[in-house]
């Protein structure tokens, strides 16, 4: 049985407010099998919603389908116009999800899946869902499919939304299981990894199983699943963990104003991205990453897509992901803006803030671990991992192959390493050493707070090569390290092979 309803182009006023976000929402979708009428199990009904959002529409439409008692499966495909639009000009894209009887309540429970733009149907029942989504039971009451209308083009989005319900016993939903939080490491070593993945389970196109091959392939130790604005992966990573590679796991949290990774969440931690930087609601999220043990990461800072620049500000951020895949301008701009922030935490005698790198790798040929994050870990394990990148004991490499060592000596045998401080006197002689390996005819340089203060010649042919820079904590407050490609473009310098978080230099004020 099919039924079409046609929602007319949004009047302003019909706008509401739940919880920050203004959303929109529209009249409910009613089913035959709801009024009385006992459909036949394995029975199907059909609703078919059209519409037409406007340019200026909220960020989320909220479609009200009335599911009745005895539903097996809910079943959603939807379709929008793409018409050509003027140079300069954004056209449109619209995002889908779902909410269950639970209502959409920003950060309740109600949460059933997203897919944003990455698939155009999704599915639910007790014992499976489409990857995105989470299994369950289809309970009567009010669900919501949530829209979001991504960008629009001058003349408007049309859209189509069909609903189509199964009849049936409910089924069971299997126990989630999700990955060890521990894997057989080496003690306290040098760890490496990749904490912003993508697969199916949002827009990715690997499957988790072809994800876990490319990341033992690309040397990690450990990787972090980081979906868009959906926790439906974590239930199926256990099988691909092992004695070789840690599996934590978050996600990406999409808003329009900035992408952040909640990075090693407990798992099934869901968090909510539905709001904006003006409806001062990150903080409260940015709690709840922390409360379910996890690192606030925010993501390519300064990325140029629709909705990627960070607008929240970094008072929340416990690190900042300055490498965001192959290196590009705007890596550059978040290293300086990374670096400045550096040199104002240290002047200022506040908390700084580590640096990470990531793949951000959806399909192929986006290589897992480049770049990857290589963290100083008493071992390998959920909690040694993210006590080592809050602490800034890591550096970020492009590949597998390149490695460092960054060390400060002073005083009467004192030495310090990566995130550490070497704490001397002023003016006591401090000599800084950087070793590399695997980086031939890249470029080392040392970066303190008072900028560029050494550059070596390009390592050999092997790769491998020392650096050394003399100086006293009176002159630089610490010392980072840079390994970099020879330049691509005259005036400026070379893509990143690698870089460090700093040693600091100095008695801690």
């Amino acid at each position: 049985m099919c039924q079409d309803a046609v929602h007319r182009p949004m009047n302003r006023r019909g706008l509401f407010v739940t919880g920050a976000a203004a959303a929109l929402t529209l009249g409910s979708v009613n089913f035959a099998s709801g009024a009385g009428r006992r459909a036949p199990a394995g029975g199907k009904e059909t609703r078919t919603v059209r519409g037409t959002l406007p340019p200026g529409a909220p960020d989320f439409v909220y479609l009200p389908v009335e599911v009745p008692h005895g539903v097996s499966e809910l079943r959603v495909a939807y379709t929008y116009e793409k018409p050509a639009v003027p140079a300069g000009t954004l056209g449109n894209a619209l995002d889908i999800g779902v909410f269950d009887e639970r209502g959409t309540e920003l950060g309740g429970r109600g949460f059933r899946g997203w897919s944003g733009g990455a698939r155009t149907e999704f599915f639910l029942r007790a014992d499976d869902a489409t990857p995105g989504y989470i299994p369950g039971r289809v309970r009567a009451g009010t669900w919501n499919i949530a829209l979001g209308p991504y960008t629009v083009a001058p003349d408007g989005l049309p859209y189509e939304v069909t609903i189509t319900l199964t009849y049936g016993a409910p089924g069971t939903t299997p126990r989630p299981v999700y990955p060890p939080e521990r894997a057989k490491g080496r003690g306290r070593a040098w760890y490496r990894g990749d904490c912003h993945l993508h697969s199916v389970h949002s827009d990715g196109r690997r499957t988790l199983a072809e994800v876990a091959a490319a990341a033992r392939a690309a040397g990690l130790d450990f990787i972090n699943s980081s979906e868009h604005n959906t926790h439906s992966a974590h239930a199926h990573w256990a099988e691909h963990a092992g004695d070789d590679l840690l599996i934590m796991v978050g996600e990406e949290v999409t808003t329009r104003n900035g992408h952040v990774v909640a990075l090693g969440t407990d798992p099934g931690t869901f968090v909510d991205w539905r709001y904006r930087a003006r409806d001062n609601r990150f903080g409260k999220y940015a709690r709840k990453i922390r409360e379910t043990g996890g690192l606030v990461v925010p993501a390519h800072p300064h990325a140029t897509c629709v909705g990627c620049n960070w607008k929240f500000g970094f008072g929340e951020a416990d690190v900042i992901e300055a490498w965001n895949g192959p290196y590009t301008p705007d890596d550059e701009v978040a290293l300086a803006d990374w670096d400045s922030r550096l040199v104002a935490s240290v002047r200022g005698g506040r908390p700084w803030i580590p640096a990470m790198g990531n793949s951000d790798a959806h399909r192929e040929p986006d290589p897992v671990g480049g770049p990857q994050t290589v963290v100083l870990a008493d071992d390998l394990t959920r909690e040694a991992i993210l006590d080592g990148l809050r602490r800034g004991h890591s550096y970020v490499a492009e590949s597998k192959d390149v490695a460092l060592t960054l060390t400060a000596a002073g005083g009467k045998g004192k030495h310090a390493g990566i995130g550490e401080r070497l704490s001397v006197d002023r003016d006591t002689p401090v000599t800084v050493r950087l070793d590399v390996r695997g980086a031939p005819g890249c470029v080392p340089r040392f970066v303190s707070d008072q900028g560029v203060v050494h550059t070596g010649p390009a390592l050999p042919a092997s790769g491998e090569g020392t650096l050394l820079w003399r100086t006293t904590a009176s002159y630089a407050a610490y010392a980072r390290a840079e390994v970099r490609h020879p330049p691509t473009a005259p005036g400026l310098p070379g893509p990143l092979a690698a870089f460090t978080n700093p040693v600091f230099l100095g008695r801690a004020e």
